[in-house]
């Protein structure tokens, strides 16, 4: 048997591999049922196969588990019914000796599971939320990340993750914009590249390496009014420049899976979007893996898009159209030997989709190394590094929005600090979504980083939690106002919550204390499906801010949210604020780090803050014919993309762009100088913006086309240059071919999207 032989080429395996099996063995392939739905915990330890899966296995074969490991609520798995990192492997192992030991040829079974943040397993290392990882402006930090997730994976059985997800936020009421980078294509291309790198690692078969799933393909970031799953309306010249730019990128950088977006594209559904799958991601950009869909995605043609009048319909569009796997579903299982009956597909349809699976799980090493390393995965899973990791990338991530006065850092010699608010110790609040169920004492809250770095003094801070992120209640004002009455300052942790109900009941006004009751509550106002109609803060946590600003202590407000808030009032008044995001488990750590100034915040905006959601969009690269204002207000954003403070001050000079003139061609080198003015280190994300200023298509006023972190000691000076040629010059013309045009362009350096220095450079006519 030469699928058998190791030494054989991949291509020879996965052929002779598929003349021998069957067609229910081929459409086997293409499924993939929900992992923790197939085996069954034993009182002993051990694992045990459900019922269903040994029929799934008998009746052809299981190609691929989704989120076999995955714990949550929505899997209703526990830290009581779920696996331990070794218990986790072994159970792996356990699905895997059955599923090739019972089939007929043995075919290993791909595991896939969500690694957005970390790999969403009891115990694995739960870092920031990637709306925190784009803040970092550092993708190669973000790849050392990528690798630890790998390890983490991989150690336990997974070989594929659904991540990293390349879409382009436009409305950030989507609830899903936590899991995104940002807004502008670029960044998320640069950070997209580093994820392939990271989790592919130089080998797929390696054992710290697992499969990249580049998510959702296309423009699924983009849907009306910022709903999930909304149409997008957009034409294809656009979504090329925009939209797609990511996921070529990452593509070239070798990603070898990709999952389709719910969304439709001028009333063309994703999943069967032929044009997408096949001429776009084949045929022009060399994609040699395979697509599978977003979990029940085929289902919505029938009931949703109701493009299919059937199932059989349904599973016959998506196969012709470039779909290899379908993800949690059962239309491939139940209709795609029908269609083959009925003339709606033929065989050779489903043997171009197997052997794509097939091909992938030969490089993932799967038929000759099928199982995990218990001992390994015990031994490497959320280990002490691990967590330093997390703690520097959150660090790395926080964004410092205001500072008046030098209110921050906050002295550890503070004679007493109030800590207030329904984010201040709130563990599963500063986690985001997809995070599985945490063990008492394994995520450091605002309360814990603080109360560690005044080194454990517990009458120095007085904790209070004020009010809940949802709801009218008022119940815990006064004793929030008491504590900031006797502090002499106050660090408010407000925001929103993504965390869903883990069982942690109610809450306790008072004390902040879990109340365990059969009335579970959810402050849950983002995260996947929750979409919101506005940006400013829920429940009466602005009151409560309003109310403790009346005292006159110094006030600094630290947002853990997913999404940007527009809250006015707090911009005005609070002395300071800082942008956390979700910062994962070592948030609480790290935000004490940038409170009393161990760590100088260099975290910069992914996104444009709005000063109202009635501005919204707000994205930066707006056209020049966005028009001029409202009647209210200006369409400028609060807070710009790009920007962040920093506990020092740099400055820009000396811009140049050598040689002035190029053709197209040809690069130019631009550099600028960066000065730290002030008294302390720090790290500066130094920008590059260019703008067209004349085209043949209505063109940006700028956009992102480089970025540098670097860090300088007070007074020094480094010179930060950029090459500029076809790549940061060109855009998608008309006719969809990305093309340089002759003449005058600016070339922009500074700290963020609105404050640069500019200077010109001009492309020549050829010959």
């Amino acid at each position: 048997m030469i699928y058998k032989d190791k030494a054989r080429p991949v291509e020879d395996r996965v052929q002779d591999l598929l003349q021998r099996m069957t067609l229910g063995e081929k459409a086997g392939q293409l499924v993939q049922p929900f992992g923790w739905q197939c085996y069954e915990k034993q009182a002993d330890g051990t694992t045990g196969m459900t019922e269903a899966f040994k029929r799934q296995v008998a009746a052809g074969g299981v190609g691929s588990l989704y989120g076999t490991l995955r714990a949550d609520p929505w899997t209703g798995v526990t830290l009581k019914t779920g696996l331990s990192p070794k218990e986790g492997a072994e159970a792996v192992n356990a699905i895997q000796a059955y599923a090739m030991k019972e089939s007929r040829l043995g075919i290993p079974i791909l595991f896939g599971e969500e690694c957005s943040h970390g790999h969403m397993a009891i115990g694995a290392t739960v870092f920031p939320v990637p709306l925190a990882l784009g803040s970092m402006w550092n993708p190669e930090l973000y790849r050392e990340m990528c690798r630890v997730v790998a390890l983490e994976t991989r150690s336990q059985g997974g070989a594929a993750t659904y991540s990293p997800v390349l879409d382009v936020v436009r409305d950030p009421r989507w609830g899903r914009t936590e899991e995104t980078f940002g807004e502008d294509p670029f960044l998320i291309a640069a950070m997209g590249v580093e994820a392939v790198k990271g989790l592919q690692g130089e080998r797929l078969d390696a054992e710290d390496s697992v499969l990249a799933t580049l998510k959702h393909f296309a423009a699924y970031g983009s849907s009306e009014g910022g709903r999930n799953s909304a149409p997008v309306h957009m034409g294809l010249r656009e979504l090329h420049e925009v939209d797609l730019l990511p996921f070529r990128k990452a593509v070239e950088a070798g990603a070898l899976s990709i999952m389709t977006a719910y969304n439709e594209i001028d009333g063309v559904p994703c999943t069967t979007n032929r044009y997408l799958l096949q001429d776009v991601l084949r045929e022009q950009w060399g994609f040699e893996g395979f697509v599978i869909t977003d979990c029940g995605a085929l289902g919505m043609l029938t009931n949703g898009h109701n493009t299919a009048d059937s199932g059989e319909t349904a599973v016959a569009q998506a196969l012709l159209a470039g779909i290899d796997m379908e993800m949690s579903g059962e239309m491939f299982e139940q209709h795609i030997a029908v269609a083959i009956t009925h003339g709606r597909l033929q065989e050779s349809d489903l043997d171009r989709a197997a052997a794509r699976i097939l091909e992938l799980k030969f490089k993932l090493g799967l038929f000759d190394r099928p199982y995990a390393d218990p001992e390994q995965a015990e031994s490497i899973i959320g280990k002490p590094e691990h967590r330093e990791l997390a703690r520097r990338i959150a660090r790395e991530s926080i964004i410092m929005l205001k500072n008046e006065n030098a209110a921050l850092p906050l002295s550890k010699e503070i004679r007493k600090l109030a800590v207030i608010g329904p984010n201040a110790d709130a563990p599963y609040n500063q986690l985001g979504d997809y995070t599985s169920p945490q063990p008492a004492g394994a995520i450091v809250t605002v309360l814990d980083g603080i109360r560690q770095a005044l080194g454990g003094e517990a009458d120095k801070v007085l904790y209070a939690p004020g009010c809940r992120i949802k709801g009218d209640s008022r119940e815990g004002f006064d004793h929030a106002l008491a504590c900031a009455a006797e502090a002499d300052a106050v660090v408010l942790a407000i925001g929103g919550s993504s965390a869903r109900d883990f069982g942690e009941g109610t809450i306790d006004l008072l004390t902040g204390a879990s109340v365990v009751t059969e009335h579970s509550w959810s402050d849950m106002e983002c995260g996947e499906g929750i979409d919101r109609a506005t940006l400013n803060l829920m429940g009466v946590q602005l009151e409560l801010a309003q109310e403790i600003h009346k005292l006159g202590k110094p006030l600094i407000v630290v947002y853990i949210n997913g999404r940007p808030i527009a809250e006015p009032w707090i911009v005005e008044h609070a002395d300071a604020i800082l942008e956390a995001w979700y910062p994962g488990q070592e948030g609480g750590h790290a935000i004490a780090d940038i409170l009393f100034g161990e760590v100088n915040p260099s975290g910069r905006l992914t996104i444009s803050i709005p000063k109202h959601v009635g501005q919204l969009p707000v994205y930066y690269y707006k056209r020049r014919t966005r028009g001029k204002r409202y009647l209210e207000t200006d369409f400028h954003a609060e807070y710009p993309f790009g920007y962040g403070l920093s506990f020092t001050e740099f400055g820009y000079s000396n811009l140049k762009v050598e040689p002035p003139v190029i053709s197209a061609d040809e690069e130019a080198l631009v550099s600028v100088d960066v000065t730290n003015r002030g008294d302390r280190a720090g790290s500066e994300v130094v920008q590059l913006y260019i703008s067209d200023l004349v085209s043949s298509i209505t063109r940006p006023e700028k956009q992102l086309k480089g970025f540098r972190k670097i860090s300088l000691q007070p007074g020094d000076t480094q010179t930060v240059t950029f090459r500029v040629g076809r790549e940061e010059l060109e855009y998608v013309s008309a006719d969809l071919t990305r093309i340089v045009e002759p003449g005058e362009f600016a070339v922009m350096a500074g700290p963020h999207s609105a404050e640069y220095l500019s200077a010109p450079l001009q492309v020549r006519e050829e010959g």
